[in-house]
C-alpha cells in the first residue's frame, strides 16, 4: 500500500554524518539514495527526520547529559539533510528535539493527515533515533518495515543485537534490496 506508507530517513545531516566512519557512511548513502529512489517511483512518501536546535539550544536542559554534550559543542542549531541525500521538491523535512522522531516534532501530525498506517524506518543512529522511533511507533499502532543496512551504529554489537533481537518484535526486517524488489511493479 505505498499511498499509507511513508519512508522516513532520520538524523542524516552533516555532522551527525561526519562523526561516523567515512568507509560505513561511503556504503550507506548510495543505498539511501537508492532506496530513496525507489520508494518516490512506488509513490511512497518521502520524509526526511532532522534532530535541530535554535541558537543557544534553549529546547535543552541541564540534566539532559547526551543533548548536553551538543549543547556544550554548539552542534546541529539549523542544520538540516545532508547534501548527498537532500529533498526533493515538496518532500517534507521534520524538525525534532529529541532522539525520537516523534519527540519535539509534528510528524504525528503530518503522518495521520496524509493517512499513513507503515513506516519505513533508517538512519543514524540504529540505537539513537532508529530505536526511539521503532518503540513510540509501534506504541502508537504503526505497521513497521527497519531497512538493516540503511541504518548505522558505532557499536557492531548493538547494531546486531537490534537488528536481530529487539526490532524484529516489533517490525519487519530487511536490506533495501529485499524492501525495493516488493514493491509494486519490481520483479
Amino acid at each position: 500500500m505505498p499511498h499509507a506508507t511513508a519512508l522516513l530517513i532520520m538524523d542524516v545531516q552533516p555532522s551527525i554524518v561526519a562523526m561516523r566512519d567515512a568507509q560505513d557512511t561511503a556504503r550507506l548513502m548510495p543505498r539511501l539514495q537508492m532506496l530513496r529512489a525507489s520508494a518516490r517511483d512506488a509513490g511512497i512518501m518521502v520524509v526526511y527526520v532532522v534532530v535541530r536546535f535554535r541558537a543557544g539550544h534553549p529546547e535543552i536542559g541541564d540534566a539532559n547529559p547526551m543533548f548536553g554534550q551538543i549543547r556544550a559543542q554548539g552542534r546541529l542549531v539549523e542544520e538540516d539533510v545532508h547534501p548527498d541525500i537532500a529533498p526533493g521538491p515538496g518532500e517534507i523535512v521534520v524538525h525534532k528535539r529529541r532522539v525520537s522522531a516523534f519527540s519535539g516534532s509534528d510528524l504525528g501530525v503530518i503522518l495521520r493527515a496524509h493517512r499513513i498506517e507503515h513506516l519505513v524506518l533508517c538512519g543514524i543512529a540504529t540505537s539513537g533515533v532508529v530505536l526511539s522511533t521503532v518503540r513510540e511507533a509501534a506504541d502508537l499502532d504503526y505497521r513497521l518495515t527497519v531497512i538493516e543496512d540503511c541504518c548505522l551504529d558505532g557499536d557492531e554489537d548493538v547494531q546486531r543485537v537490534l537488528m536481530t533481537k529487539v526490532f524484529p518484535r516489533q517490525a519487519l526486517v530487511v536490506t533495501a534490496h529485499e524492501f525495493v524488489s516488493g514493491l509494486p511493479g519490481k520483479v
